[in-house]
């Protein structure tokens, strides 16, 4: 595969945008750019994943043919940057914009499988209510509570780290 057909990663792409961004960019232009090493989904992907690593939009520069335009919050690059160097053991070869997608797609799983087990727990509790069986009833119901509050307690964290 050549270098000019070569897909690029969602990581990749983040890092490119935000190295973009440095002097400010189109969102069309992000497109036209990696239209043919990325998917459009990568690179909606991409940009979202920037956004948490410090780019932003600037609403006074928005065009209607161009679309959105963003540029880097230095502060918040800068700290996003630091944390992410700082805190992540960086295997050998791996960009701290690839580790931190992979943290960040981790923490979307536990949360699903939280959200999963409380819906679980409260179906089976129904069930089992309808059947008459109250002492398992009430024992998954307190399941399906508790499963509630761990979900509750990792999205807060989750929203605070991401």
């Amino acid at each position: 595969m050549s270098p000019l057909t070569q897909r690029l990663s969602t990581a990749e792409i983040s890092q490119r945008i935000l190295e973009m961004a440095v002097t400010g960019v189109y969102r069309e232009s992000v497109f036209e750019t990696f239209r043919p090493v990325a998917t459009k989904k990568q690179i909606r992907d991409a940009i979202a994943h920037a956004k948490h690593l410090g780019i932003r939009s600037v609403p006074q520069l928005r065009d209607e043919a161009l679309g959105t335009y963003y540029q880097i919050d230095a502060s918040r690059y800068a700290t996003a940057q630091a944390i992410v160097e700082a805190e992540i053991q960086l295997a050998v070869g791996e960009s701290p914009s690839q580790r931190l997608l992979v943290v960040t797609q981790a923490l979307r799983a536990t949360l699903g499988v939280s959200a999963s087990f409380t819906v679980l727990f409260g179906l089976g509790s129904s069930l089992f209510w309808l059947n008459g069986q109250v002492g398992w009833a009430s024992s998954t119901l307190f399941s399906s509570l508790s499963a509630a509050a761990i979900w509750a307690v990792q999205r807060q964290v989750a929203k605070n780290l991401v």
